[in-house]
């Protein structure tokens, strides 16, 4: 399948939303308590998704398109989120939300996002990136370690109705972004 990389737009965030709340019932299921993901509607989750599409940059969320105008994955950034998950040294990012609508995962939307994503905190001069995940989710640590993605070490608690879920943070180390040579600039 081939996926073309956009912006999200204020009119994605229906289906943003729709896929953010299929993805949680199809990749928690088992991790979150049932009657919590039962409970989940797409409309309750639209005022937050149009909120982040109207954030100024540096936040942005990426959307995979398919050749008929399918939304396969979003992927959200922006600045780190919590003082606590900075980098001491280095101007960080945060990925706040990656997901896939479960008809397209395996279809590489989730990796054409993510690497969007990734890209443009490297254009706004971040030089690290966190990111949270269940511990329990092992297939997208998967995804997260192929990604250049390392558990730091640091674990929380995440508060989820009576559940109180481990979340372990991750972290990558963002290159500069490449300069042309001043020959290159000569030549053009």
């Amino acid at each position: 399948m081939q996926w073309t990389v956009r912006t999200a737009r204020p009119e994605d965030a229906t289906e943003i939303a729709r896929i953010n709340v299929a993805a949680w019932q199809h990749a928690y299921r088992g991790i979150v308590a049932d009657p919590v993901l039962d409970r989940m509607l797409p409309e309750s989750r639209l005022p937050g998704w149009t909120r982040v599409l109207a954030l100024p940059e540096p936040s942005a969320v990426f959307v995979s398109v398919s050749d008929d105008g399918a939304i396969g994955a979003y992927c959200a950034v922006d600045a780190v989120r919590e003082v606590g998950d900075a980098h001491p040294d280095l101007h960080t990012g945060e990925m706040t939300a990656i997901y896939a609508d479960p008809r397209f995962k395996g279809t590489g939307a989730g990796h054409e996002v993510h690497e969007a994503a990734v890209r443009h905190l490297i254009e706004h001069r971040f030089r690290y990136a966190v990111l949270w995940v269940f511990q329990e989710n092992a297939p997208s640590r998967e995804f997260y370690e192929a990604h250049g993605w390392r558990h730091d070490g640091v674990v929380h608690r995440y508060e989820l109705g009576d559940q109180e879920l481990p979340e372990v943070r991750y972290a990558r180390f963002l290159s500069a972004p490449r300069r042309r040579s001043a020959a290159a600039v000569r030549r053009s």
